[in-house]
This record gives structure tokens, sequence and C-alpha cells, in this order.
């Protein structure tokens, strides 16, 4: 099935943007000459220009409402698509379908991401998971792409994103060597965020290693992190854009991260991490570079993306288990072997 022109909806996340991006890479090396468009929020836009293949980049201000996104279908629709992918399938993108479609004598080729609400409903609240175990979320952006005669069930293939000058001057200004881990402490929502005093144990008890954190400008515990050793430390949460903290992960030989978008990049960019897996459901990664760390308990995973109550008589206790020594221990086990495996914390 020759792809000649394709649409991909994806408005936001950070993190489900990241692992969509991946979908641009299994189009080409289908139909290497397709010419691939991606609609995506304004704020997002500077992210996707990172990934090699896109043509053109359409951008939604959250701030026109009804009336722009309206007009910004019909601009869509004089683009005369021969494929659409709606990796969001919201009402949003089901809007834009149907302006795509509606009394056009040759309609796009239609393939949605479903998101599977009835099993969502099964797993939060009767406890009963029909999902793959684990999920990983790159493959559900890229086995609807099967309707389409892309088969890629096979190992994922690096992403290659193209940072022009920022890769070469964030290494300049904040270089990394084989003994520098870049810690991602912060998430979204806090059930899913490693306890703070784990993150200083770590940055304790690997003396020999530094650092360098990434988080937003409201994460400002990151300092207390860069207190316990700051000729060690490097605190650059606030400091640097989203685009830059990306091509320090770029530039990473090792990332420690909860469910993060950052996490998420070391997995298309194929760069070695621990994955410090909690209460989400839909986090996990693809790459075999990656081990995660959890807790077997019958509550996980108890939320879609962290958010919700703890029904634990410890609170976080899926996160809390997994403890600073069992990650210093897989750091240093990979110093000594190089090798990546999927270990499990007590339980």
């Amino acid at each position: 099935m020759k792809i000649k022109k394709v649409l991909i909806i994806r408005f936001s996340s950070f993190g489900d943007i990241v692992q969509c991006s991946s979908v641009v890479d299994c189009i080409h090396q289908h139909s290497s000459s397709a010419q691939i468009d991606w609609v995506t929020k304004s704020e997002f836009a500077h992210l996707l220009k990172l990934q090699n293949g896109i043509n053109k980049i359409w951008e939604l201000d959250r701030k026109i409402g009804m009336k722009g996104l309206i007009k910004l279908g019909l601009l869509l629709r004089a683009e005369n698509y021969d494929y659409v992918y709606d990796a969001h399938n919201n009402v949003r993108s089901l809007i834009l379908n149907f302006l795509l479609r509606v009394k056009l004598t040759q309609r796009p080729c239609w393939q949605s991401r479903s998101k599977d609400r009835f099993k969502r409903f099964l797993l939060f609240q009767l406890r009963l998971n029909l999902f793959p175990k684990p999920f990983k979320g790159i493959d559900s952006y890229l086995n609807p792409l099967s309707k389409w005669g892309i088969i890629t069930s096979e190992a994922q293939a690096v992403s290659n994103w193209n940072f022009l000058d920022s890769d070469e001057n964030i290494q300049k200004k904040y270089p990394q060597d084989s003994k520098t881990i870049v810690l991602v402490p912060s998430a979204a929502w806090e059930m899913k965020r490693w306890p703070l005093i784990y993150w200083k144990k770590i940055v304790e008890l690997l003396s020999e290693y530094n650092f360098v954190i990434l988080g937003g400008r409201e994460d400002l515990f990151c300092e207390e992190i860069k207190l316990i050793a700051p000729s060690r430390v490097r605190n650059l949460a606030g400091i640097l854009s989203l685009v830059e903290s990306c091509a320090v992960i770029k530039n990473s030989h090792l990332v420690i991260s909860a469910d993060t978008g950052l996490l998420h990049v070391a997995d298309v960019l194929g760069k070695k991490a621990l994955s410090l897996m909690g209460p989400t459901a839909f986090g996990f990664t693809k790459s075999p570079l990656i081990s995660t760390l959890q807790v077997e308990l019958s509550c996980r995973p108890c939320s879609k993306d962290g958010r919700g109550s703890c029904s634990q008589d410890i609170y976080q206790k899926c996160m809390i288990q997994i403890t600073p020594e069992l990650v210093v221990d897989e750091v240093h086990r990979r110093g000594r072997e190089n090798s990546f495996s999927s270990p499990k914390a007590g339980g």
C-alpha cells in the first residue's frame, strides 16, 4: 500500500508526542518518499521540529477556540491527504476527521489510535487488566499502522532527531562523561514521583559520579538534591528549555527517571536509562537499553498518569519500596557488566 501524503494528528502532551514520533520513521521505512505533515498544539511545535522526516507542522493555538479549529480543518482539507492517522482520538480530532472527509469524492484513508476506554474502565474500576503486560506506549502508537500494511513488530529503530546547533552548544556548556548521570526527579503528578529523600540518598551513595538534574521552573525542590554534593551536582531545572533538556538526554550516558516525558525521549533516542515505575499503567518503555525497576503489588497499576489517590496503608508504597540501594546496585551492576535486564524490587 503506497502512502503519498499523510497527516498525523496528535495535539499533546509532551510524553505522548515523543512516543508518537516513532510513527514518522516507520512510515518512511514503508514509503520513503511519503510526505508527512503533523497537526499539534502550538506549544509542542518546537519539539516536533527536532524529528527528521516531517514536511510541515500545522499549529493549533488553544486560544482560538472552535472557530480556529474549523478554520484549520478547512486548510487541511485543501491539502488532499490520502492517509490520516488520528493518534489523539478526542473531540478536536474527530471534528478534523469530519471536515477532512465530508463531501469529498476521494476520502483519505483514516486510521485512529484507540484509547481502549472500556479496558481502562475494567482496569481502574474492576481491577481486571486486559492490556498487554507491560503496556508499552510506543507500541500503542505503532500497532494501528498495521492496517496500512506497515509492520512494526520488529525491534524499534532509534529515532534521528536533529538538534542543529543546540546539541553542540549544550554539550560544550554542560559536558557529560561516562561518570555523569542525568536525574529527572520531577513528574506531572505527585503520586508517580520517587521520594525526594531517595534522590538525595543516591547522590550520597554514588559518590564516584557527577549528576545533572533536569526539571521545570516550578521544581524548586531540585536545589535540595544539589545541596547534598554541590561540587558533583549541577541543577539545570528551570534553566534549560524543553528542547535543550532533550539535548542533554541525547548526550547522556545514563538517565534515572520515573514515568516522564524525558524518559520517553531517552527511549526513542536509544539512550541507557533506569525507569522507576510506580502507579501508572501506560509509561513502560520499549528500548532494551532501559531497565524498569518496579514493585509487584496487587493494586498496580492504579492510575493512567499518576492522578488519583493511593489505596495502600503506606502512601506511594509502589515507589517507596524501590529503594535507593536497589537503584545504586543497578547502576553498579551496569558499570561492571554493561548489561540490561528488568530487575524487580522486593515487594
